[in-house]
Order: C-alpha cells, then structure tokens, then sequence
C-alpha cells in the first residue's frame, strides 16, 4: 500500500474518534455558553490553560522519546515501555502527592483562593492523564488504532454523560423529580459547586480511562532500565522545554488577558475569548488526528529511500486538508455561531485569525520531524523558545491595545514564525523537497475565496449557501488543476 494512503487509513480511525468524540464534546459548548455567564466560562477557560502546561511537565517529552526508543530498539520494546511508564508514574505520582498537600497555597497562587477542591482535583486528573499517556503512546505504535480510538471515545462519552448528569439533570430532577430521589440527589449533587462540576466529570472520565489502560499497562512488563532512562531523558528533555514553550504559544494569552485587562472584564474577556477559541474546533480536530496517526508513522518511514518525498507530499495533502475545513467554517459561519451562546458571538471576529494560526501551528509539526529524526531536538526547544519570546512580548504589547485580538494576532504571527524558522533550518540540516511553491499557492487561494465572500455582503438564505458551494468548489477545482498529483491521489482513493 502506498504509505501516504497507510497514513490517511490511520488518520481516518484516530480521526473518528477525535471527530466524533469532539463533536460530542463540543456539544458542551453551547450547554457552558448558555448556562455559564461569561466570567464562569473564564474560570473553566483559565484552568485548563494551566492543564496545558502542566500536562507537557507530567509527561516530559517521554511520549516522542518512547517512540523513538521502540524504532531504534525493536528488539527491546517492552524494555522501553516499562522504562518510560515507571518513569511518568513516579513523577505523576509525586505531583498527586504535592497537589495535595499544598492544594491551599497553589489555589491562593493562582486566584482561586476559595476553590481549592480545584487543586486537588485537577492533580488527580494531572497525574492519571501522564500515566495514561504512554499506554496510548504503545497502542499507536503498536497500530492498534481501534482500541487507542474506543477508549477515547469512552472517556469523552463518561465526561459528557457527568456533565449532564450534574448540570442538567441534577438540578430539574432537585426541582421537579419524584420525593423518591429527592435524597439520593442531595447527596451527590451541591448546587453551590456549580462550574466545578465540570472538573469533577473530567475526573470521573480520567479514573475510568485508567481502569481501561490497565491491561495494556501491566502487559509484557520487562523492568526498569537505567541506561536507557537516561538516553531517553536525554532525547526527551529538549521536547519537554518546546514542549512548554508551545504551550506558551497557544494557552499563555489566555492567562495574561486576565491579567493585563481591567479586573472588572478581565475573567468574561476571557470566557468571550475561549468560546470563540471553540469555533475552531475542526481544525483542532483533524491536526490531533493527524498527529496521532503521523508521528510514528513518520518514525517507520524513516527507513525508506523515499521517505523525504514522501514527507513532502503529506505536508502538501495537509495544508489542503486544513483549508478546505477554514473555508467550510468561515463560509458557514452562520450556522457554526449557533455553537456558543449570543453573549459570547462578539468575539468571532477572531476565528479565521485563529483558524491560520492554526493551520501554520500544523505547518511547524510537520517541519519538525527534521529535528525528531536526527536527534536535533535542541533546536525545537530553540524554535519553541523563540515563539514563546514572541507571544509574550506581542501579547504584553497588544493586548492592552486591542484585547483578545491582540492576542489572537500575536498567535498568528508567533506560529509564521516558528514554520519559517523550522524551515530554513531543516532545509539546511535534513532537505525534504516540500513543494512550497504550490503550498503557499493554496494557502493565498483559499485567503482569495474567503476575500470573495466578504465582498459578496449579505445575501439570501439560499443564494448565500449555493455561493459557499460553489467557492468550495471552486478552490477544489483549482487545487487539481494546478497539482497533478493530487488528482491521481484522488482518482485512486486515500484506502485503495
């Protein structure tokens, strides 16, 4: 089989998870939009933006190195992965401990001085997602795509069902349910803790993804390497500081428009900010996707002689991927603003900033497995840094001025420059022929119809949806007029 059509195979089963799990998940936006005022949101907003830090710590680059390791070393994989799952289990294990005990002063330090139940829950839910990385890290290089999908799709499915039970039905069952299951109701069920029933179902679904990833845990343990731990920290510990300057580059504005904005908007700037951040769900969907399925895919081909070109040509199936779905969401934006409740739509504005930034974070992925291959990892920690550097300042600077535009844009241009950089370098140190050319071709076509449309104005229902398609069809139209290859992928179908 062709390897790019392998890779879009695996892509299409961890996508249907994503997808289809997101979407159920994203069916929570409009529940949080709609019963949350905009600040409340902000409170969920804020938390999960130190998850993001704080999950790339937990894990410190031991997911990419695992891969790496199990490549290098095919005869020793069971080595590997025990060393890698004893090695998060410690550290995860300490950081529950840590969370626990100092769940007061962390909850004071990060302005949530009468929540510290928040602390405490979200270190338990910290440390089972770190452990529970790297019996998903096995699944995927082992290609067992199903089962990695089937456990996602429980625990979206558990988080959704908590959030409805404690959100929805708990309170009209307290209002309007029978006598009968008026105690049982009171005694799981605390309006006061209002937003935290959302960390609360996120927990529920984590204990149970664990209890799910147990057989895969204690599978063919084979000890704790010391020799190659320390190999591994070595890969491992550069990707841990990218790791965290890429975070920075796309969850620090969230934190500083709390701060750098008045007190008195500064939390529902954030929830308004977040919300819109939602809308772009599509894009975050397929890349997640696609990591998922390309990153050891990209680890076995290595080997091949055709490798680079192949490199190339799933980077230029990628960037079209992801402008088809910027266009289908900033043409239908119409219905996609029906996702997030009314107070929330004034931030829209922000969506195809963001929807870019988006698709240049994905440029800057692939690109990075130049330095992946080659063992060059100090220069992502150097990319990622640098794009760091470019957020804070940016963002420091704008968003006093502009709010969370500012910090939209300052997005925008720390992931064009991260790509660029990426690229410059790469070509220098591992030359992959990317048909850059056509790419930025693309890119400017898709910008071009976007343009199209907002010259169009307001129209009719059904003038306006007949436009869309046609413009849809239009970029279609000129992707295979101008690449031939891509409409012989086409005529041979991605699974064929």
């Amino acid at each position: 089989m062709d390897p790019l059509k392998r890779l879009a195979g695996q892509t299409a089963v961890y996508g249907l998870s994503s997808i289809v799990g997101r979407l159920l998940n994203y069916l929570l936006v409009p529940l949080y939009t709609n019963i949350f005022l905009t600040g409340q949101y902000g409170v969920v907003t804020i938390m999960y933006s130190y998850v993001a830090f704080m999950i790339v710590i937990l894990t410190y680059g031991m997911e990419t190195a695992f891969f790496r390791f199990t490549e290098a070393n095919p005869g020793q994989r069971n080595r590997v992965f025990s060393t890698t799952l004893f090695s998060v289990l410690a550290t995860s294990s300490l950081f529950v401990v840590v969370t626990t005990v100092f769940r007061q002063p962390i909850a004071e330090m990060v302005r949530f001085p009468a929540n510290p139940e928040y602390i405490l829950w979200f270190g338990l839910i910290l440390g089972m997602d770190a452990i529970s990385a790297i019996p998903f890290a096995r699944l995927r290089s082992e290609n067992k795509a199903m089962r990695f999908a089937g456990i996602k799709l429980v625990n979206i499915g558990v988080n959704i069902g908590g959030n409805l039970f404690f959100l929805l039905a708990c309170p009209w069952l307290l209002e309007n349910g029978p006598a009968s299951l008026q105690g049982f109701i009171s005694a799981v069920y605390n309006p006061e803790i209002g937003v935290g029933y959302v960390f609360i179902s996120n927990l529920i679904a984590s204990v149970v993804t664990l209890l799910l990833l147990l057989p895969d845990i204690w599978r063919d343990q084979a000890g704790f390497s010391v020799s190659t731990w320390k190999k591994m920290l070595l890969y491992g510990l550069p990707l841990l500081v990218a790791g965290l300057a890429g975070v920075i580059n796309e969850s620090l504005d969230k934190l500083l428009l709390r701060y750098l904005l008045p007190e008195g908007i500064a939390m529902s700037q954030v929830g308004i900010y977040g919300a819109s951040y939602k809308v772009s769900i599509m894009m975050t969907i397929f890349i997640q996707a696609f990591r998922f399925a390309a990153e050891p895919f990209f680890f076995a081909q290595a080997a091949e002689k055709n490798a680079r070109e192949v490199y190339a040509r799933v980077m230029k199936y990628f960037v079209v991927a992801c402008l088809f779905i910027f266009l289908g969401i900033m043409l239908f934006m119409d219905i996609v603003q029906h996702f997030i409740g009314e107070a929330y739509r004034e931030g829209l504005g922000v969506v195809p900033v963001l929807l870019i930034a988006n698709l240049f974070l994905g440029i800057y992925w692939n690109l990075s497995i130049w330095y992946k291959l080659t063992g060059q990892t100090r220069f992502g920690a150097w990319f990622a840094m640098v794009g760091a550097i470019v957020t804070i300042l940016l963002n420091l600077w704008w968003i006093p001025v502009f709010g969370y535009y500012g910090s939209a844009w300052a997005t925008l241009v720390c992931f064009v420059s991260m790509a660029v950089m990426s690229f410059l370098y790469g070509q220098k140190h591992f030359r992959v022929p990317y048909d850059t050319g056509r790419i930025l071709l693309f890119i400017a076509s898709a910008l071009a119809i976007y343009l199209l449309k907002l010259l169009a104005g307001d129209l009719p229902r059904l003038a306006d949806y007949s436009l869309n398609l046609v413009l849809i069809g239009l970029f279609a139209g000129a992707v295979l007029l101008v690449d031939p290859e891509m409409r012989r992928f086409r005529q041979s179908g991605p699974f064929s």
